[in-house]
């Protein structure tokens, strides 16, 4: 019944759309030089990488698609306090982190090599245009990234092709001591669990609009038919970018920075005159990116205080001012300041997802809580050893779970979850 309501064409242009909300040009930069210094442990890390960039934001579509409600309704169980504060948080690091990301991606690989203009004024430039275009609402954007995201797509293909299939050589040793979970937090960085919680209540809404008779069973398996086919392209671009770094580490410098992987790359397999056009679509795709992240938390918070238009203002201008301040850094660099915040939010993210995703009867608000502070708490150590105080999760190390691969949080939760199933069910 449901296929005959659903054209499989517009199943496809949902997935195209998925696909271009989590192939944040940002993203790119990671997969090569994952897969350099991988070596051949290079499908250790795929895996890892694939789990935490692929499997956790398409499961939080999926648990968006069967909540059936927006951002604040993912951590509502826990308190609406909490969930409030999560929304806070979330926004928070959007327009600190990936959003800022976006511009020194931008002069790494669109401005530095081709003139002569520092970090801070490519950032001064770049989100002078950001804010122009978040307070006028353009519709640039939207039209830019129609194109934009297949044609990008189309150039990498031919990258990843022309290094695995004819041009590149045998992955040496690793240089990860632990690949899998390397590969695990370093999908971290792409921040795609967070934009799946951010952006999946917007696609419900846009599908209500424009499918208003679809019932709620049949919206579901439309959006889960949609996100595995977004999911199974991310996959593909992910693993052959790997690949590609990991066939190609014999020749590159170990030292080199996320960008300049890419950057030898591309050289290597498109020539110059290639190089130079992936940077441009590069450069215009983060910035699209960066017009997305703005505006919707401007959004966010304009819906906070009364649909204020004033809020709005203030709000993209300080993203903006942000942007400015964090952009002008190098991109490594920003990555290095996003792992502790990554590794207080991404946790619990990941158990929000899981949680809003199984039937309501497994998680009642008791669960909800539980398993979300249990989280919480056992990540503490993880945090403190990400901002430079490893005594703890040393300490942990030799006799906890997990804790050697800054996971720990994953058996106390799972653990705390099926205690209570099991109390459940003794007690019904």
């Amino acid at each position: 019944m449901a296929r005959s309501k659903i054209k499989r064409k517009s199943e496809w242009i949902l997935a195209l759309a998925l696909f271009s909300l989590f192939f944040g040009a940002g993203n790119l930069i990671l997969p090569p030089q994952l897969g350099m210094r991988s070596g051949i442990s290079w499908w250790q890390t795929g895996i890892g990488f694939s789990i935490s960039a692929v499997g956790i934001p398409m499961l939080g579509i999926l648990a968006h698609a069967r909540l059936q409600g927006d951002m604040f309704d993912f951590a509502r169980k826990v308190s609406p306090r909490f969930s409030l504060v999560f929304c806070y948080l979330v926004y928070a690091i959007s327009i600190s982190l990936p959003a800022p990301r976006t511009a020194s991606v931008t002069h790494e690989m669109g401005v530095a090599p081709f003139f002569d203009i520092s970090a801070l004024g490519t950032s001064l430039i770049y989100f002078g245009l950001v804010f122009i275009l978040v307070l006028n609402r353009s519709r640039i954007v939207p039209l830019i990234g129609k194109w934009l995201t297949p044609t990008i797509l189309l150039v990498l293909l031919v990258l990843i092709g022309s290094i695995t299939l004819f041009g590149g050589g045998v992955p040496g040793e690793t240089l990860l001591e632990n690949p899998f979970s390397a590969g695990i937090l370093e999908g971290y960085q792409t921040f795609d669990a967070i934009g799946a919680v951010v952006v999946g209540g917007v696609i419900l809404i846009s599908l209500r609009n424009e499918m208003p008779d679809l019932e709620v069973k049949e919206r579901f398996l439309y959006i889960s038919r949609a996100g595995w086919l977004a999911g199974t392209g991310l996959l593909v671009l992910y693993a052959g970018l790997i690949l590609s770094g990991a066939m190609l580490g014999a020749e590159l410098d170990e030292s080199l920075s996320r960008t300049e992987v890419l950057q030898q790359m591309s050289s290597r397999a498109l020539g110059y005159n290639g190089n130079i056009f992936l940077s441009v679509l590069i450069a215009l795709a983060c910035f699209t990116t960066a017009v997305g992240i703005v505006t919707g938390t401007a959004d966010f918070m304009k819906s906070r205080f009364g649909d204020s238009n004033l809020a709005y203002r203030i709000t993209a201008f300080i993203g903006c001012f942000l942007g400015v301040l964090m952009g002008q850094f190098p991109v490594d660099y920003i990555i290095a300041i996003a792992f502790p915040a990554l590794m207080f939010i991404y946790p619990l993210t990941i158990v929000l997802i899981l949680l809003n995703i199984m039937p309501g009867k497994w998680t009642p608000p008791t669960v909800f809580r539980t398993v979300v502070f249990t989280t919480l708490f056992f990540s503490i150590p993880d945090f403190m050893s990400s901002i430079g105080m490893p005594q703890i999760s040393e300490f942990l190390q030799g006799w906890w779970p997990l804790q050697s691969y800054q996971l720990g949080w994953v058996i106390p939760a799972i653990g705390v979850f099926f205690l209570f199933r099991i109390f459940r069910k003794v007690s019904d």
